[in-house]
């Protein structure tokens, strides 16, 4: 796995739970297939800047430094118009090109956002693969990412 992409899934893995010690990006992406050693992920927390801040349930975990919690709009508008090729819809897939090296970025805003039409996305270099519950959450999705153009 390249570095942007562990970086990448890193992030997420940040977002969505608990991660309080550096054993459980680890074994995280262990549970993924993906190996990994402590002193890559420790390399990984100063590169991605993370800091740990209070847990809910006593403790401290792992999190984004304060200017990554950003506004999920305008990172999406900005990449948009910077980096958008087409968009395509067929049945309840929607699928986005983008410039080459953007497609995983813009991935992960999506995947952040958590749209409702979503039901999953899988991004590539170029190409990003959304796939919606069903054709008309297609429509609305595509209508909805074609408004941060």
């Amino acid at each position: 796995m390249k570095k942007k992409e562990r970086h990448q899934l890193l992030r997420k893995l940040v977002q969505q739970d608990v991660i309080r010690k550096q054993e459980d990006f680890v074994d995280k992406l262990h549970e993924r297939g993906i190996e990994v050693t402590q002193a890559t992920i420790s390399r990984d927390i100063k590169e991605l800047q993370l800091v740990k801040v209070p847990a809910q349930d006593g403790g401290y975990r792992y999190n984004l430094p304060p200017e990554m919690n950003y506004d999920i709009s305008k990172k999406l508008s900005r990449l948009m118009r910077d980096a958008f090729v087409s968009i395509d819809t067929q049945r309840e897939f929607v699928l986005i090109r983008t410039l080459p090296g953007n497609a995983f970025a813009l991935g992960s805003l999506i995947e952040t956002a958590k749209y409702s039409e979503m039901f999953g996305c899988v991004s590539g270099d170029d190409t990003v693969l959304v796939i919606c519950r069903d054709e008309e959450s297609a429509e609305r999705f595509q209508r909805r990412i074609i408004s941060f153009i």
